[in-house]
């Protein structure tokens, strides 16, 4: 074999898919062939140890326009004319050696998928997990990610309106980036990315091509760090006042007629870009990397084919129209270049000046081997499912206040405005419910709907049960949206787990997969786009299985939206859902782990009790019979119960109720499918009537008042005090 192993490993081939490229080319391929390879059968391009998973997802819906896979993003119908395109993306591996960097390019990469498509971007999110901020290089990897996001998102002009934080030693070598955005477009205004045509131009606009990014997407992305070396070449660097002009300019050049589609320049860079756009249009492609501009010198072929230099577009232009293309551009003082064209054979050939150093059919690049593995349930998952959680010391009654008072100021459940008080959430005017409730909501200009975006995942549920933990994942963000008010119109999501080689690993993703696809057929949603990042396993150690979703819903009436806080004295506050003694609502929660040091158990989801509540939620902000929502989640009850009370500025007093088993349990178990609601007296009976009707079940807690939060004979502390705990966790732990 004419290429070394290393020189496979090095773009994450292995030897028997090079023999295969060898037999499917009837020759040995040359360099750049090989590192186009490389970089479109790499896992993070070409999905091949997930792809065949994916397939279990429900892609359909009445409102879905794009399906995943046919375009950048998904795109979903709104009605009044109108689309929203959306999807997140993970930068999980340049984060992890080049926190700021990292973490900012991959907010311009998600926001190029969308604008790409002819969308205004409106919105950002993100999910982030780091290891435990008492390390140092934690804490240096948290602050730069926050800061590359705040920045990028910042000078962009985008609001950035919600996510997540989460901590686990579990990605102390891995930390999970994941970025989201969303744009709003005439749905008669689509742009699609295809090639087609032949003799239409290939046309590459924006920044000049350097080596930042080589082998980001094959070397970096695909496989895991099992050793100490220089990555950072493979880091991109970010410009983002050279995206926004980016994005103005293609938005108006997706108002005429003179290009057949646009593309962006991501991971594998232009390779990607132009053998992607080209198999979308299902014709061939021709490029001289001569004409690439460059901002370094003695570049080869490869490494123009390779970077992944940032803030790029390649434009499809209709032949004859390129000088006008080339004058909207310049007015927006942004270079462009005619690099090649459109062919009619199939090939993706490219030169330098004459030569040709690449010829291979598109379709054999878009085509990488696709893996399946017979995996079965490792024994160590059986081992940790059926510990014992009543094994466990119960709380006694004097610890109440205290124990509280850790699970509030931990980093996991304390308030995350030290985080996102470093984004402009604000921007643009639109966001009517802003970061740190359950979802975010941002008014549609023009009419009086509006949209409600969250992102949700819990890494330590799919690991103790990765059926159950991935239907979760998906059941807690429609949660989240029903508790503003939101139907669940679409979902994108990020699936971030370790090696997939290994059987364990393999087994966690497939089952994963399964259950976020049978809860969003369970619900009717339908995933519209997605990201898989696999390999972020360091020295064997894998990083929980993360699957992160992003739901979108649909509000008709921006004004019947509902928020976490309690809102006046005399309110009743009752639970949707059951107030559960079952011990499987200690599995996996945030008070087993802080308290006794474990991550153990096997969570339980209840899908039609799920559903009930979520509607009898949706009805009752509808009817506008609720002053507020909060769901239930991370630290149970009580801490949801404290966080309305925290944001409400307002006290609670519980009502008393017999405990027959455990406290702990309904105390800070986490079992889902439950929503605290309050409301004026006069409403509950009507309240009721939609509950009934939902099959869910209906329970007083107590009533908002006074400055205190009190449930009798258990815990007594002014909101005050809760406050100032809660709000000062995060902070406290970065000191």
């Amino acid at each position: 074999m004419p290429v070394s192993k290393q020189d496979l490993d090095e773009i994450a081939l292995s030897e028997k898919e090079y023999k295969l490229i060898v037999k499917q080319l009837g020759r040995e391929p040359t360099a750049v062939e090989l590192g186009m390879f490389g970089a479109l059968w790499s896992e993070h391009c070409g999905y091949k140890h997930s792809k065949l998973l994916l397939n279990m997802f429900p892609i359909s819906g009445k409102r879905v326009l794009i399906k995943i896979g046919e375009e950048n993003a998904g795109a979903v119908d709104i009605g009044d004319g109108m689309a929203i395109i959306f999807k997140m993306e993970s930068h999980n591996h340049p984060s992890a050696i080049e926190p700021f960097q990292g973490a900012a390019t991959g907010v311009g990469g998600i926001v190029r998928d969308i604008f790409t498509m002819g969308a205004r971007p409106i919105a950002l999110m993100n999910s982030l997990r780091f290891g435990p901020l008492t390390e140092a290089r934690n804490r240096y990897l948290f602050g730069g990610v926050v800061g590359g996001i705040g920045s990028y998102g910042n000078c962009l002009g985008i609001p950035d309106v919600g996510g997540e934080v989460f901590f686990s030693p579990a990605y102390s070598h891995n930390p999970v980036v994941n970025a989201f955005c969303l744009g709003i477009v005439d749905k008669s205004r689509l742009v699609r990315s295809g090639a087609s045509g032949t003799g239409n131009l290939l046309m590459l606009v924006g920044s000049d091509t350097g080596r930042d990014g080589l082998h980001g997407a094959s070397g970096l992305a695909s496989r895991t760090f099992e050793e100490e070396r220089e990555l950072r070449s493979a880091v991109q660097v970010g410009n983002p006042f050279l995206e926004k002009l980016l994005i103005e300019a293609c938005l108006e050049l997706a108002e005429t007629d003179w290009i057949v589609g646009i593309n962006d320049l991501g991971a594998a860079g232009l390779t990607s870009s132009a053998v992607e756009a080209a198999g979308r249009g299902g014709s061939g492609m021709e490029l001289d990397v001569l004409k690439v501009p460059r901002r370094e010198s003695g570049m080869t072929p490869y490494d123009v084919m390779l970077s992944e230099s940032q803030e790029r577009m390649l434009v499809v232009a209709r032949k004859g129209y390129e000088e006008k293309v080339k004058a909207l551009f310049k007015k927006w003082d942004l270079e462009v270049d005619v690099i090649g064209q459109v062919t009619g054979d199939g090939l993706a050939r490219i030169k330098e000046g004459d030569k040709i150093v690449a010829e291979v059919p598109i379709s054999i690049l878009n085509e990488p081997p696709k893996y399946r593995f017979q995996v079965r349930k490792p024994q160590w998952l059986t081992k940790l499912q059926s510990f014992d959680l009543n094994s466990l010391p119960d709380i006694p009654p004097k610890e109440c206040n205290s124990t509280l008072l850790r699970l509030l100021g931990s980093p996991n459940i304390a308030s995350k405005e030290w985080v996102y008080r470093q984004y402009d959430h604000q921007v643009g005017d639109n966001t009517v419910i802003a970061p740190g409730g359950d979802a975010a909501v941002l008014r549609i200009q023009g009419t009086k709907k509006a949209i409600a975006m969250t992102t949700d995942g819990n890494g330590r549920y799919c690991y103790l049960d990765p059926y159950t933990g991935g239907a979760m994942a998906v059941a807690e963000a429609a949660r989240n949206l029903a508790c503003v008010g939101a139907e669940p119109i679409a979902i994108t999501d990020c699936l971030n787990f370790g090696n997939p080689e290994r059987p364990d690993i393999y087994y966690q993703l497939k089952e994963c997969v399964r259950g976020m696809a049978h809860a969003c057929r369970k619900m009717h949603i339908p995933v519209i786009s997605g990201n898989v990042s696999l390999y972020n396993d360091t020295r064997g150690q894998a990083i929980y299985p993360t699957p992160v979703v992003g739901m979108v819903g649909l509000m008709e009436d921006v004004d019947k939206r509902c928020t976490v806080g309690f809102k006046q004295p005399g309110d009743v506050v009752c639970l949707l859902g059951e107030l559960v003694e079952d011990i499987t609502g200690l599995a996996g929660s945030e008070y087993v782990e802080l308290i006794h040091g474990k991550v153990t158990g096997r969570p339980a989801l209840d899908l039609e009790l799920e559903i009930g509540v979520q509607a009898a939620c949706r009805e009752a902000i509808k009817q506008g019979l609720l002053s507020s929502a909060h769901d239930c989640s991370d630290g149970g009850l009580i801490v949801a119960l404290s966080e309305s009370a925290i944001i409400g500025g307002i006290g609670f007093k519980g009502d008393k109720w017999t405990q027959e088993s455990r406290l702990d349990t309904p105390l800070f178990g986490e079992s889902p499918s439950r929503i605290i609601v309050s409301l004026t007296k006069e409403k509950i009976k009507a309240l009721g009537v939609i509950a009934t009707s939902c099959g869910v079940p209906l329970r007083r807690l107590g009533v908002v008042g006074g400055d205190r939060f009190i449930i009798s004979g258990y815990i007594d502390l002014a909101v005050d005090a809760l406050g100032k705990v809660w709000r000062g966790g995060l902070e406290k732990s970065l000191q």
